[in-house]
């Protein structure tokens, strides 16, 4: 594995679309606004029905760049396979503690996807054991300042949003990237859930849905089991006219 070098945002997948479909627009903003986010998929995606993990490994590299990622790495773990067991763990205990991230991003867990529910098993042990000093693997132990979970299939009411409206055009060209899972030109394409252009109006449809709530346009969701800290309930000074 390359070490990566150290980013402030680090977003992990169970497939290479999986990222784009969940958060892709927050991956943008983050990079337009100078920060650093890495993105490491875990599988390369080889039971898919689509496209073969070399298709599917450049579409990747190309939607990174879409998205001004830092860097995207894929571990190779077997796909349909993500266990807690040593062999997975170490492998993302590693990159955490190279990319020291402030932030890391994991699927959410109740998932109609089974590798999507073990990814996020896993990732759940793996980030724990990458801040134990005694854990056996390379790199310093390392502690995210939090753990935040985003939506691929299935969603829950959030527990924020991010307002995503000005780079959500972004989003729609690193997905076009997929194109052996949204858009396959292969003959022998299989039809799947992805391929149907209800799937990308799914995915989007969610999204304006959590915007309108957020009263904006787009807004991509997010778990996090702390509660959300604020130092007010107002961000108005004391004393300050009242809002129009």
């Amino acid at each position: 594995m390359t070490t990566p070098g150290p980013v402030d945002l680090l977003a992990f997948g169970p497939h290479p679309d999986d990222i784009e479909i969940g958060m892709a627009a927050t991956v943008a903003k983050h990079t337009a606004l100078g920060y650093r986010v890495g993105l490491c998929d875990l599988t390369r995606g080889e039971l898919g029905s689509n496209g073969t993990p070399e298709e599917r490994a450049a579409e990747g590299e190309a939607a990174a760049a879409v998205l001004g990622a830092a860097w995207r790495l894929n571990l190779g773990l077997p796909d349909g396979a993500l266990a807690d067991i040593d062999l997975h763990v170490r492998a993302i205990v590693e990159v955490v503690r190279h990319a020291r991230p402030a932030a890391i991003a994991v699927p959410f867990a109740d998932d109609r996807h089974p590798d999507h529910r073990q990814a996020a098993a896993l990732l759940a042990s793996a980030i724990f054991k990458a801040g134990l000093r005694r854990y056996a693997a390379d790199g310093e132990p390392w502690h995210a300042q939090w753990v935040c979970a985003y939506f691929i299939n299935d969603s829950a009411p959030p527990s924020f949003v991010v307002d995503v409206s000005d780079v959500y055009d972004l989003k729609r060209r690193a997905l076009a990237c997929h194109a052996s899972q949204f858009r396959p030109a292969a003959q022998d394409a299989t039809a799947t859930r992805l391929t149907s252009p209800l799937f990308l109006q799914l995915v989007e449809s969610r999204d304006a849905q959590f915007g309108a709530k957020a009263g904006v346009r787009f807004a991509e969701g997010f778990m996090v089991r702390e509660p959300v800290v604020r130092p007010l309930l107002t961000d108005r000074w004391p004393g300050a006219a009242p809002r129009p």
